[in-house]
């Protein structure tokens, strides 16, 4: 497939500096693009390998319009760059139907052109929607409800009566609805607290590889619209993660916390129990959040503080040694002035 390169910039809304008849048929980064590719630079740091390049055409912000190649300009480069690749690299899709090694359980419904691979298990009064994938080693289990144009990969286990929207993507290795980690104290055993809710997952939302999230001890652990959660994260029971959140890898959220929409939880955050993050809050990286936060709030650190604040610690504790050095200086001569005075 080729496009000219007035299409591509008609596509994503861009401003075309060059040869609108240019023909280009694909996408690359700068080191690898050829002649007949388009690539991206997203800021100055790049202008050394945009020399270098043998690519056709550039997307670039405006602060970059002034290089001597064909270019889309663009405000957000980086989303007109992906506009593009999927324009070239469109996710195939099976036409397997449902393989003889798959099993469905008992009044299993299954929507259109749904691609069922074997070693699937489906368990009984299930739905899938139409075009739904499920890849080899999936586990679906009783009364699960799955929406049109969701892909569940390899080894992914989805547990019984969650319910999973339109356009999900889960990666493998993800277990959705198994039980929260709930106990009762009994003198020194420990009771089982029985876990009878559900995981609900709505539309747009995708789960990266190996993540567990718990299904609620009554009533649902929900991620709402849009949301996207990285590798290696643990959603414990009765957590509601809002709407076009997104959680990065290795973060650990405690049972019944409840985050607001576009809320950014960076790598390795730890969350206790039964706190809020409103809406459009930050957590930087290996931050541990010990209580509610408000609304729009930046926050770093251990416990988090405002993130500003972090900074200037994370300044001073570089500067400890010296620091200690001066200190001890200090109080030596303040003693021996002291034994100055008595003398």
């Amino acid at each position: 497939m080729e496009k000219t390169l007035e299409e591509l910039a008609s596509l994503v809304e861009g401003e075309l500096q060059g040869d609108p008849q240019l023909r280009i048929a694909g996408v690359a980064g700068l080191e690898e693009a050829r002649s007949n590719e388009i690539s991206f630079a997203v800021g100055p740091k790049y202008l050394r390998k945009v020399k270098q390049s043998k690519a056709g055409a550039l997307i670039v912000p405006p602060k970059l319009s002034d290089i001597a190649r064909p270019l889309i300009v663009s405000e957000n480069p980086y989303l007109a760059f992906v506009k593009i690749l999927k324009l070239f690299a469109p996710r195939p899709r099976p036409s397997l139907g449902v393989s003889a090694g798959a099993h469905l359980g008992a009044n299993v419904k299954l929507g259109d052109e749904v691609a069922i691979y074997p070693q699937v298990y489906v368990g009984d009064d299930s739905v899938l929607g139409d075009r739904v994938i499920l890849h080899a080693g999936a586990y679906v289990g009783s009364g699960v409800v799955i929406g049109n144009d969701t892909v569940i990969y390899p080894n992914v286990t989805v547990l019984d009566h969650c319910i999973i929207g339109k356009g999900v993507i889960i990666h493998s290795g993800t277990v959705v609805g198994s039980d929260g980690f709930g106990f009762a104290q009994d003198g020194n055993n420990h009771v089982k607290v029985p876990q009878v809710g559900i995981v609900q997952i709505d539309d747009d939302v995708e789960i990266g590889a190996n993540c567990t999230i718990d299904r609620a001890t009554m009533g649902k652990t929900w991620i709402q619209r849009g949301a996207k959660i990285d590798n290696l994260v643990q959603v414990a029971h009765n957590v509601v993660v809002g709407e076009n959140s997104i959680i990065i890898a290795q973060v650990g959220i405690s049972g019944s916390t409840k985050l607001g929409k576009n809320v950014i939880l960076a790598g390795q955050v730890g969350i206790i129990g039964h706190v809020e993050l409103g809406d459009n809050v930050r957590v930087g990286a290996q931050s541990g959040v010990g209580k509610s936060i408000p609304a729009g709030q930046i926050v770093s650190g251990s416990p988090a503080i405002a993130h500003r604040d972090w900074l200037k610690n994370c300044q001073i504790l570089s500067r400890l040694p010296e620091l200690r050095k001066k200190i001890m200086k200090m109080e030596k001569r303040l003693a021996e002035l002291e034994q100055e005075k008595d003398s």
